[in-house]
């Protein structure tokens, strides 16, 4: 759709970057300056069944635009008509259409097949709707604005046997189970800083059978994940994570070992491009309407990955108002159309 898309506004493209991949190019009138600004929009769906009973609903079961992505595209094809119609710019702007945002590192795929070389790029921008903000607010953050977010998985070892028998024979990977999520849940509040930003959350536990209510099982396996905004508080969040699993699991009489996974970079703006595009966001929305003391999110963004190439900057634009107000990745959300000529004016904007 949007080769055909691009194709209708005569804007040359490559397909195929990063897999599925796609970069549109537009020549300003004149290239004397020798710019060339990425502007980056992801574009996939997520594997939720939506529910919000509108008439444009996804009609495939399980697949559902609930972070908005599709309005990202709409917006950056927005921006490229307006960009090619008129080309009233000095350079070249390339539309970076990135897939596989959600959890499968399309920012990294398009960078590891040659973003960057094949594409003389020189700052890259993205930006991401955001419920939490009032629609027409922009924020651009100077430094991190969104988290590493690392993934998790403990596995704990034990002796299993019968609950109620011989329960002193066995070492009970449960009982184990249960002193590691309350030891986990106590590295933040008293190893970190308390104005550094770092979040450990076990989300998920598997062990045993709920059939078997007499069985004690030989494993029990917990998954999570861990954010942070600073390399440091990363390095201290692994290494106590791994020294509380590995102890408790001993000091009860059974092991467990920690997969840490670094999935995702932390996101961060470098100080001149993103006060640039905050200038950029003052021209579109208003001074009034640009976040000044912005907080970072403790979200991933694997636009991270291009950030470590290219200097750059990510901004969140507001979509929340009294008819939008369920939150990214809700099988309710639902994009608000509002946004889009805000976004798409924001991206016209910006290099000009």
């Amino acid at each position: 759709m949007i080769c055909e898309a691009l194709d209708k506004l005569s804007i040359e493209f490559r397909r195929g970057i990063g897999k599925t991949g796609v970069v549109g190019i537009i020549h300003g009138k004149t290239t004397t300056s020798g710019r060339a600004v990425g502007l980056r929009a992801d574009m996939d769906a997520l594997p939720i069944q939506e529910s919000t009973n509108l008439e444009y609903a996804s009609s495939t079961g399980g697949r559902m635009h609930a972070c908005g992505h599709d309005g990202h595209v709409t917006m950056l094809l927005a921006a490229a008509e307006y960009l090619k119609r008129t080309q009233n710019f000095n350079g070249t702007v390339y539309l970076i259409f990135q897939p596989g945002e959600e959890g499968h590192k399309g920012g990294l795929e398009m960078v590891k097949d040659g973003l960057f070389e094949r594409f003389p790029i020189e700052q890259v921008y993205a930006l991401h709707n955001w419920p939490s903000l009032p629609l027409g607010a922009v924020s651009v953050p100077v430094g991190p604005v969104m988290a590493a977010a690392d993934i998790l998985k403990i596995k704990i070892q034990g002796k299993g046997g019968h609950g109620g028998i011989a329960p002193q024979r066995t070492v009970d990977p449960v009982l184990i189970a249960g002193h590691i999520i309350v030891a986990a849940h106590s590295i933040v509040s008293r190893n970190l800083d308390p104005l550094d930003a770092g979040v450990v959350s076990l989300c998920g536990i598997s062990g045993g059978s709920l059939a078997g209510h007499n069985v004690i099982p030989e494993e029990v396996v917990i998954t999570g994940t861990a954010r942070s905004l600073r390399p440091e508080v990363q390095d201290l969040i692994e290494a106590r994570l791994r020294e509380t699993v590995e102890s408790v699991a001993r000091g009860l009489g059974g092991s467990a070992t920690l997969e840490y996974d670094r999935n995702v970079p932390a996101t961060v703006n470098s100080e001149a491009e993103a006060l640039l595009a905050r200038r950029a966001a003052v021209d579109v929305v208003g001074k009034e309407n640009v976040i000044q003391h912005p907080v970072p999110s403790l979200g991933g963004e694997d636009f991270s990955f291009m950030l470590r190439e290219r200097p750059g900057a990510y901004i969140h634009v507001g979509t929340g108002d009294a008819e939008h107000s369920h939150g990214l990745h809700s099988a309710h959300f639902d994009f608000n159309d509002a946004a889009i000529p805000i976004g798409g004016r924001y991206w016209y904007v910006l290099p000009s």
